[in-house]
């Protein structure tokens, strides 16, 4: 494909890292690899020029439990063998058990993907599910039987502790057994927190519709995109088309938070991102995320967090 690129790979120990960075004619990306203790971390930034078509085989791939994460961008897969279609959807998640797969895969040109992937091992999720919820414990039973199965067919929106969960792991400090330790943790309450997700999700509200539902995931992507000037709730519930009452109703529901509670969760989790990986000051952070003050900002920080932007950033 006339890929060109380069693969470092790391060893800590009981962590083995690989990141590689490869330019298509298509595009560039940077991926990135985790692997320990029956469980597999993969993320990436694709920068595409072109839309792209491609062809997966992945018959020959160790049978896994995948927890997917669109942190960016949208695209899709569609599986040769079932017909069955799964769209990646910016800020949404699934999880899939799918031992063989073989399909296509589509990505628009003039887009930046980014993902977030944590691959279970059979063995390793089995052990994980002995015992832990309803959900898990239903896919444990019917990974002997079933060749391919969805949690749910519906994307779940990627929650606020979900986000700080995935940055936890792509920023991880530590080294040797520490970081398998650390890095082990973070996919497990990971894994929680999209069972817990699930579990809530699936209890829909009487009266919100399909229809409701994708109303209410276009008011959330139209906030974030507008976090610096946001529409007052009448004006989200205009330009998403759905009345107030169900907009605050099935948001609730959704994303388990208020709109504005999410909203206000965001920018803070945006912001510690800032200050914790990026190392932009704190003013900068407090004017660039459009607090009034630094007092402000700092205020809503340590609420959020427990502790002052300044000690996060140290």
């Amino acid at each position: 494909m006339g890929e060109r690129g380069a693969t470092a790979v790391i060893d800590h120990s009981q962590v083995t890292e690989k990141r590689n960075k490869i330019r298509f004619p298509f595009g560039d990306a940077e991926m990135i690899q985790l692997s320990f203790a029956g469980i597999i971390v993969k993320y990436g930034d694709i920068a595409l020029r072109e839309q792209i078509n491609l062809h997966m085989d992945m018959e020959d791939e160790p049978s896994v439990v995948e927890l997917h994460f669109t942190l960016s961008g949208y695209g899709f897969l569609k599986n040769d063998r079932s017909g069955d279609r799964y769209d990646f959807e910016e800020n949404f998640c699934n999880m899939h058990y799918l031992p063989q797969f073989t399909g296509v895969g589509e990505y628009a040109k003039d887009m930046r993907y980014r993902f977030f992937e944590v691959h279970f091992t059979t063995d390793a999720f089995l052990a994980l599910a002995q015992n832990s919820s309803p959900l898990l414990m239903e896919l444990a039973d019917k990974i002997s039987t079933d060749s391919k199965i969805d949690i749910n067919k519906e994307n779940m929106p990627i929650t606020m502790a979900m986000h700080q969960c995935i940055q936890d792991i792509m920023h991880c400090r530590f080294s040797g057994g520490l970081k398998m330790m650390y890095l082990q943790s973070k996919c497990i309450e990971l894994l929680a927190l999209q069972t817990q997700g699930y579990e809530n999700f699936t209890g829909k509200t009487p009266g919100i519709t399909a229809d409701d539902i994708e109303r209410i995931r276009y008011a959330q992507a139209y906030l974030v995109q507008n976090s610096l000037q946001p529409p007052s709730l009448i004006e989200l519930s205009r330009i998403a088309g759905i009345n107030e009452f169900k907009l605050k109703k099935g948001f609730k529901e959704i994303f388990n938070n208020t709109v504005f509670g999410y909203l206000a969760d965001h920018k803070l989790s945006e912001a510690r991102e800032m200050l914790l990986y990026r190392q932009i000051p704190i003013k900068e952070v407090a004017d660039q995320l459009g607090y009034s003050s630094v007092q402000h900002f700092s205020k809503a920080f340590k609420k959020k967090f427990g502790v002052a932007p300044g000690q996060a950033k140290g």
